[in-house]
């Protein structure tokens, strides 16, 4: 995930102060000198970078943190509170007219960037909190680009309204709200065209759409992995067009992340979502204090246990909870266990948000779990019999070669597997639930056995 190598250098530079215990004001130079590379490096623009350090500086060096009990622990805590306060401080919600008033979301982004994908994905989002949205596919240029709305918007469940590509696109944004008034859909989301850069067309047209119709919203969607030009291109586009808010995709890519701490600063414009892989439910509400959380290895429980709430079936979680607390967990349960982990998107993307695991060690695990390997345990699983499966201990030797000759490995695999299980099971009865808030449980999530 991006901010890996950012996280990671701040956690060392941490990692020395806490262990200083006295702090000297040189010590805290030193150490923001460390941050300053870190940001840098991370492709976070250098005037913020300047005045996040001095931010920090000014405040870190104050007789209270200097003299207080812990002066280590007091920097890192106001490293993470400017990062808060870069970041936007408060989280930011698409702003939408009340009831069936229609509110009007124009997505503008240059091409590349994930735009009409995104533009289904807040489709989704705002479904879910109950509003009834309507596509209006407005980019007559791309190749296919209406075809894929079209693809998306049926696997969200929500209606893409269309004239083909003979129509200027002001006049589709004006026919598609005129069709959301007559069939009752309180939001229409206009997916414009994107060009390969900036150029004064695109402007043209877009200031076109928000002549001819009222645009509530217009949201600009901008490609984490192009660093500091995603912030340039949302400095432009907001000179010209006016944006209200900006969503940043491929953050779950191999990027430095800088965007993401420069956008707010930069251009005055909040982060309302970040985009953190390529199926339509991985869009995540941006909140500053979750990423600061992140970024400083302090994890992001609270988006995770979001993600299992929304993705894990309740009455299967609380099944498999009372399996493991009696150890009658099976390799059926395993099997579900690892489709509701791909569900949320995967072990890296459930890591990143586990407390005091930086990048090294999510490497160090997703090596060991490959897909490869993964695979071939899920081959043996499919090699036993319903009845192995429910009840690993009948497995004696000559089920085993069995198994092993089935699912294509040597039996040694298969022995490792069982005595792994085996483990597991044993300790999963010990363990508590690893999700639940205080009252009604409202889902529930184990990583797979042995990891």
């Amino acid at each position: 995930m991006a901010f890996d190598s950012l996280s990671e250098k701040l956690q060392n530079v941490f990692k020395s102060l806490r262990s200083k215990g006295l702090l000297t004001e040189e010590d805290v130079k030193t150490a923001l000198k460390e941050v300053k590379l870190a940001l840098l490096e991370a492709d976070v623009n250098f005037k913020v970078v300047k005045q996040f350090v001095k931010s920090v500086q000014e405040r870190a060096v104050g007789q209270d943190v200097m003299n207080g009990l812990n002066p280590g622990q007091m920097v890192i805590k106001i490293v993470n509170e400017e990062l808060v306060a870069l970041m936007g401080a408060e989280t930011t919600e698409i702003a939408l007219r009340p009831g069936s008033e229609i509110t009007v979301i124009m997505m503008a982004g240059l091409q590349g960037a994930g735009k009409t994908t995104t533009t289904a994905k807040i489709a989704g989002k705002l479904k879910q909190k109950g509003r009834k949205p309507l596509l209006a596919a407005c980019d007559i240029y791309r190749p296919a680009a209406i075809q894929q709305l079209q693809i998306n918007g049926e696997k969200q469940g929500v209606e893409v309204f269309s004239m083909g590509d003979g129509h200027k696109p002001a006049n589709i944004a004006r026919a598609a709200i005129e069709h959301a008034k007559a069939k009752g859909f309180n939001t229409v989301i206009l997916d414009t065209a994107g060009r390969l850069h900036v150029d004064e067309e695109m402007m043209q047209e877009l200031q076109e759409i928000k002549e001819q119709v009222e645009v509530h919203q217009t949201i600009l969607v901008v490609d984490a992995m192009t660093g500091q030009d995603a912030v340039n291109v949302a400095v432009t586009f907001n000179d010209k067009i006016g944006v209200d808010g900006v969503i940043l995709t491929k953050l779950d890519g191999d990027t430095r992340g800088g965007a993401a701490l420069s956008i707010r600063a930069v251009t005055g414009k909040p982060l309302l979502y970040v985009g953190m892989g390529e199926k339509l439910s991985d869009l995540e509400q941006f909140y500053p204090d979750r990423m600061a959380n992140r970024i400083l290895g302090m994890g992001d429980v609270l988006t995770l246990i979001e993600k299992a709430q929304e993705t894990i079936d309740e009455e299967k979680a609380r099944e498999l909870e009372q399996k493991m607390k009696k150890a009658e967990f099976g390799f059926d349960d395993y099997l579900e266990s690892m489709s509701q982990m791909k569900k949320m998107g995967g072990i890296s993307s459930l890591l990143s948000m586990m407390p005091g695991i930086g990048g090294s060690q999510i490497a160090e695990i997703e090596n060991a779990m490959d897909e490869k390997k993964m695979a071939r345990i899920e081959g043996i699983i499919y090699s036993m019999t319903p009845k192995e499966r429910a009840n690993p201990s009948i497995l004696n030797p000559s089920r085993k070669r069995r198994i092993a000759k089935g699912a294509g490995v040597d039996i040694s695999e298969v022995n490792r597997l069982v005595k792994q299980f085996e483990q597991s099971r044993k300790m999963m009865k010990q363990m508590p639930g690893l999700m639940g808030g205080k009252g009604k449980r409202r889902g529930g999530f184990k990583l797979p056995f042995g990891f």
